[in-house]
């Protein structure tokens, strides 16, 4: 038996909010599904050349009122960088907070819009560099 990564699914509140988060992490737009009759849209974004790993944004036009109240569960998404620094500060400069900073040069967290964690990974490690590096934690992860 074979298994095969497909992609990672988070129901987001407001779709053009979310898309923008993702753009500023780097990832584009690689497919989108409109269905009027099921009346949701998925849209697909992944980092440049690896559309196979997507993660699938679902908006659902109603809203989610009548999802279960656990649905938005979920644990984080993943992404490594090749400059945790400069994509920390790319965030921060467009608003987002960084709730986990890269004290040691190699990880952090930050929230989408819909309040999904996000990993985010350096490839190797950089050394500690402020403000990184004294910045407290900020709310949760």
């Amino acid at each position: 038996m074979t298994l095969r990564y497909l992609h990672t699914m988070v129901r987001v509140k407001d779709l053009e909010q979310s898309m923008a988060f993702y753009r500023l992490l780097g990832l584009e737009e690689t497919k989108r599904i409109e269905n009027e009759k099921g009346r949701f849209t998925l849209v697909f974004m992944a980092p440049p050349g690896q559309d196979e790993t997507p993660i699938e944004l679902t908006y659902n036009w109603d809203g989610d009122e009548g999802l279960p109240a656990d649905s938005r569960h979920f644990g984080h998404l993943a992404y490594r960088t090749d400059d945790i620094y400069a994509l920390c500060q790319k965030l921060m400069d467009a608003g987002v907070t960084i709730n986990r900073p890269p004290r040691d040069g190699h990880m952090a967290f930050v929230r989408s819009p819909d309040n999904i964690s996000v990993e985010l990974l350096q490839d190797g490690h950089l050394d500690p560099q402020e403000p990184w590096a004294s910045m407290e934690n900020t709310g949760h992860w």
